[in-house]
């Protein structure tokens, strides 16, 4: 098996279907699957039949287990992290800006990076075991981007945003759904025939209507986004940072300093 993963982007009718592959390690993200990424939402962009795009995690137990830790091991200072944080976000904001509904179908887990994956998507369905994160309070102790933490807030409120984020919770797809972050929770033998039918409606619908919608919320949400460069430098170039990604990697609990 390849150990780098795949993401797969196949086309049905009107219908792109992008799959995270990468079973064995829940689906985790690495940098060749980020830049398969980047190469599907450019395919969509150049079909021109092409009304909705599709995306799940192969496997059934994953939609995205977050970005592949290991890759941190490798950083040194804050400026990585800037650089990290400035490299990662053309990939979300790619899924965000499609011009075409993007629907996140979500099966078991959507953490970290496949969080941020799945808030850039319009709509979301998930079975009732999904579990959504971003447990770096617990874990590693890096920060999000000021773009990511704005998905999120748009998405569960600033709220559930900040249970999730400061207690490292994890939220179920009905807490999600409460929020309406999760469109629907769909029981799995029910789940390819709502995909289905939720394409066929998004196919169905004024193109241009679905365009501007898309755009003109982006726009609002985009609108006042503050510089983050501080804060991603005060938590990237950190001792808490490089303890938290020894110890994950270790498989172990990390010992925080503040510092």
């Amino acid at each position: 098996m390849n150990d780098l993963g795949a993401v797969r982007c196949r086309f049905e009718g009107a219908v792109a279907h992008i799959v995270f592959d990468r079973p064995a390690a829940r689906n985790a993200m690495t940098w060749t699957m980020y830049e398969q990424l980047r190469e599907a939402c450019e395919k969509i962009v150049a079909a021109a039949d092409v009304r909705v795009a599709v995306f799940r995690g192969a496997g059934g137990k994953s939609f995205v287990a977050g970005t592949d830790i290991a890759q941190f091991l490798e950083f040194k200072s804050a400026q990585d992290g800037v650089a990290y944080e400035r490299r990662m976000e053309p990939f979300f904001a790619q899924v965000e800006n499609l011009p075409v509904p993007t629907l996140a179908v979500i099966e078991g887990w959507a953490v970290g990076g496949g969080l941020a994956i799945a808030a850039a998507c319009d709509l979301r369905i998930a079975t009732p075991g999904a579990r959504f994160g971003m447990p770096i309070a617990r874990t590693i102790g890096n920060c999000l981007s000021m773009a990511n933490y704005a998905r999120l807030v748009a998405g569960l409120g600033e709220a559930r945003t900040k249970k999730m984020l400061m207690l490292a919770d994890m939220v179920s797809a009905e807490e999600a759904a409460q929020a309406g972050f999760v469109a629907e929770v769909v029981a799995e033998p029910e789940l390819d025939g709502r995909i289905d039918a939720l394409c066929s409606r998004l196919v169905a619908n004024a193109p241009l209507t679905l365009s501007a919608t898309k755009q003109a919320l982006g726009r609002l949400r985009q609108s006042a986004l503050p510089d983050d460069e501080d804060l991603i430098r005060q938590c990237y170039g950190s001792e808490d940072f490089r303890a938290g990604v020894a110890a994950f990697v270790a498989k172990q609990t990390p010992r925080w300093s503040g510092r």
